[in-house]
């Protein structure tokens, strides 16, 4: 790494005219061409870049970096060590930091902005629409926010300390308190004459016109499209159409279980007194998804949200716990084991073929629990349908069973010339295929119903379950016919 202070290097913050100028055959064209077939930074790209940190040549990165999207800056960022990271952000133009930072990872983001002077910063966030400028303070330290907070105007401030002062993951949190409202008297012509009167004030991009009444509630809404193929004396009362309102306090899975279910690219956010307040749309309701699916993931695994930024020791001690859970339960699967001992001995196959019984066991549980998260995840399963449900899922496990038992039963019985052990095993199998049906269900309903998330260690009470139930079911059933 280059020693040189990327602060004295003095980047300048001009427009993108005045920086071509500047850099003149600096700028190459391949320089340009950073993403790959699959949209995703070419290697050569990333390899330029850091060469650029390491010689401090600031104008060099202004010209690879001035072109990229937000997003593939973002990914950028995950791509650099925190050396090159910490030199790469000074040559960031305001603009572009600004519409970066909520497409990076957490932790990346939180480095970043221990880099990034207050006034730079409080000058990027003005470019941001309110909910990613909140969502952006929201991870400053608490001196830092302060100072930024202070270096930006009024009106910026006020809406961003408000979109602070709801629940973290609530509708409230998310929205964007810019929108554009209308009442119900204006007609078209009135409406489009007001967005292009007033255009500075409105959001960079919106999709609905939300009709207000003297109370500022919402009372219907006007799509952008069907407002724009209308006659400019058409009221807008006449082509308004009802809205699915979301209050402040909504949970964030919530929102995204809505615009999911009524195919919604907006919707207008209303407080307690059902006066509108803001607007969600559906970019925000995407990374909502994203998120969410993400956790459920990790969390039947057992990991928590991890990013390229994590360290060593806060990965080992998300994980460790969860396999220390793991290790208590492998534990009562090898007293199971201990007990049957004596027929173990005397009968060595068993030990060849137990881990049969619970492999298999294991993966049918997870099938069962899988497609049970997501039922309920999605809505699809409740009270009213949970015994079909369940009914299904055994079935589905015993017919398994049938189906696949009597292979590993004729194969055990050829392998060890013993059909008394084949049908041990086959029934075990059968038996336990049921067991996880049974668990891979009730687990998440259990779970669910005592208000907890039914992704979380549902995985390691299945996989508990199935190596408990299937040794003691195929040990106790050799010991019951065999000996």
């Amino acid at each position: 790494m280059n020693n040189t202070d990327p602060a004295n290097l003095k980047p300048v913050l001009t427009s993108s005219e005045n920086q071509n100028d500047t850099l003149g055959s600096v700028t190459e064209a391949e320089d340009h061409v950073a993403l790959g077939d699959d949209y995703a930074l070419t290697v050569s790209f990333v390899e330029k870049v850091v060469d650029a940190a390491d010689d401090g040549d600031g104008m060099r990165l202004r010209s690879l970096l001035e072109d990229l999207h937000p997003a593939d800056v973002a990914d950028l960022m995950g791509f650099l060590t925190a050396e090159h990271r910490a030199v790469v952000v000074q040559w960031l133009p305001p603009e572009l930091l600004a519409e970066s930072l909520p497409e990076m990872d957490d932790g990346i983001r939180e480095e970043v902005l221990e880099r990034v002077p207050a006034g730079v910063l409080a000058e990027a966030l003005q470019e941001l629409d309110s909910d990613d400028a909140a969502a952006v303070v929201e991870d400053l330290e608490d001196d830092q926010r302060e100072e930024v907070l202070a270096a930006m105007p009024e009106i910026d401030r006020a809406a961003i300390e408000s979109s602070l002062g709801y629940g973290e993951d609530t509708a409230g949190r998310l929205m964007q308190r810019e929108y554009m409202a209308a009442p119900q008297f204006w007609t078209v012509g009135d409406t489009i004459d007001h967005v292009r009167t007033h255009g500075d004030d409105l959001p960079e991009l919106f999709f609905n016109i939300y009709v207000v009444d003297p109370l500022n509630r919402p009372v219907g809404g006007v799509a952008i499209s069907r407002l724009l193929r209308s006659k400019r004396e058409v009221a807008l009362s006449d082509l308004m159409e009802p809205v699915n309102e979301i209050t402040v306090d909504v949970d964030q899975e919530e929102v995204a279980y809505i615009f999911e279910k009524y195919h919604l690219i907006s919707a207008p956010v209303v407080d307690s007194a059902g006066r509108l307040v803001g607007q969600l749309t559906v970019d925000d309701v995407v990374n909502i998804i994203q998120e969410e699916n993400r956790e459920d993931i990790l969390r039947l695994a057992g990991v928590n949200d991890e990013d390229r930024s994590s360290s060593v020791r806060e990965i080992v001690r998300s994980r460790v716990p969860w396999l220390g859970i793991n290790l208590f339960t492998a534990i009562l699967g090898a007293a199971v084991i201990a007990v049957f001992e004596g027929t173990i001995q005397q009968i060595v196959a068993l030990a060849v073929l137990m881990p049969i019984v619970s492999a298999i066991g294991g993966n049918a549980g997870t099938q069962s629990l899988a497609v049970t998260v997501r039922a309920l995840a999605t809505r699809e399963l409740n009270s009213s349908n949970a015994l079909r449900t369940f009914r299904r899922e055994l079935t589905v496990g015993l017919l398994n069973g049938l189906i696949l038992s009597p292979l590993v039963g004729v194969a055990a019985g050829l392998w060890f010339w013993d059909w008394r052990l084949g049908a041990v095993i086959s029934t075990a199998m059968v038996l336990n295929m049921m067991v996880a049906a049974t668990v891979g269900v009730l687990t998440p309903l259990t779970l669910s119903k005592l208000k907890f998330d039914p992704a979380v260690s549902s995985a390691v009470f299945v996989t508990a379950t199935t190596d408990f139930f299937g040794f003691l079911i195929f040990l106790g059933l050799a010991t019951a016919v065999i000996l």
